[in-house]
């Protein structure tokens, strides 16, 4: 099967055309033979050499994807070869195929397309387990998500506003704050012109935010920890601000605020199950009948892989950048 590989890692171009024998499933595992594959920051950290796939995980890129279930284990009870599926992977995705266990497989909601398909998992698992599980984000609570306009960005926009909540966001230019406001944010900040912890203390009479959830990491956590509402839940995702920052620790104490973090891709299957059954219950009925939508800004070739990682590291985008493995998707 064709793969795109990166031999050494390096920039945009380090990802090369290369050739793997196709994966056979073992008794809980699938096989997709994978139409569309959704981009992820955690792809481009991977090529650059910063972020390893975990033991056992292909050596090549790519955490979600879409496609038809091409074989099954002999354990595999919930899917059949034929099955239209997306899946969460640990890696593996830029190919034309790639097995799975079947607790991070998902049928494709609704008719939605396998382009739009493609883009759900990395993006659903991530925010229900940061935003709801981690972060406890109750009925009458406000949510402040950085980077609005990226894939995570618009999903927990959509899905926190769908399920009642007021959500606030920051995003890097008015044109993107307009966006994000039409998703659903009651108030996008330009990062770049505005103060947010300004902002949110004047659009929340200086209560604060209750849930933050967070890309950035280092630089923002002393504005993160002073946007925060008594009781307030700061949940770190990634670190694009570095991976060291000052906190005022008398504020966490007064406030009695909690600071939390995760990496899906590390966590194990009876992890990933469990956020399976919550996305099945809470969110695929949402994407079935339309309430929220997958928002894709790019589809690129899988061969030119090379352009899409260009595109997400001039951080243009608005949504989900997705490769087309199969052409007929494009």
């Amino acid at each position: 099967m064709k793969i795109i590989d990166v031999p050494q890692p390096g920039g945009p171009d380090a990802l090369v055309v290369a050739q793997r024998p196709t994966p056979t499933p073992q008794a809980s595992e699938v096989l997709i033979k994978i139409a569309a594959a959704g981009i992820n920051r955690a792809d481009v950290l991977q090529r650059k050499g910063g972020y390893p796939p975990p033991p056992g995980a292909p050596s090549y890129p790519g955490l979600e994807c879409s496609g038809v279930v091409e074989a099954i284990g002999s354990a595999v009870r919930d899917f059949k070869v034929g099955d239209k599926v997306c899946a969460l992977l640990q890696g593996g995705g830029y190919a034309e195929y790639c097995v799975v266990d079947e607790a991070q497989v998902l049928p494709i909601p609704g008719s939605l397309s396998m382009v739009e398909a493609a883009s759900l998992p990395e993006a659903y698992f991530t925010v229900w387990s940061n935003v709801f599980e981690f972060g406890r984000l109750q009925p009458g609570e406000t949510l402040l998500v950085h980077g609005g306009s990226s894939g995570i960005g618009v999903s927990a926009i959509q899905l926190a506003k769908a399920l009642g909540h007021t959500v606030f966001t920051t995003a890097g230019s008015d044109d993107k704050c307009r966006f994000c406001e039409q998703l659903g944010a009651k108030r996008a900040i330009n990062y770049k012109t505005e103060d947010f912890v300004a902002v949110i203390a004047e659009e929340t009479a200086k209560r604060g935010v209750n849930v933050l959830l967070d890309m950035v990491g280092g630089s923002y956590l002393s504005k993160n920890i002073a946007t925060l509402a008594t009781e307030g839940r700061l949940v770190i995702i990634a670190t694009q601000g570095g991976l060291k920052g000052e906190a005022d620790l008398l504020r966490v104490l007064q406030r009695r605020l909690v600071i939390t973090g995760s990496a899906l891709r590390p966590r194990d299957v009876t992890f990933k199950r469990f956020i399976k059954a919550r996305l099945l219950e809470m969110v695929w009925p949402l994407l079935a009948r339309g309430a929220i939508k997958p928002i894709v800004d790019k589809v690129v070739p899988l061969e030119r892989a090379n352009e899409a990682h260009a595109y997400m590291e001039s951080s243009a985008h608005r949504g989900k950048i997705v490769l087309a493995v199969d052409a007929s998707v494009n």
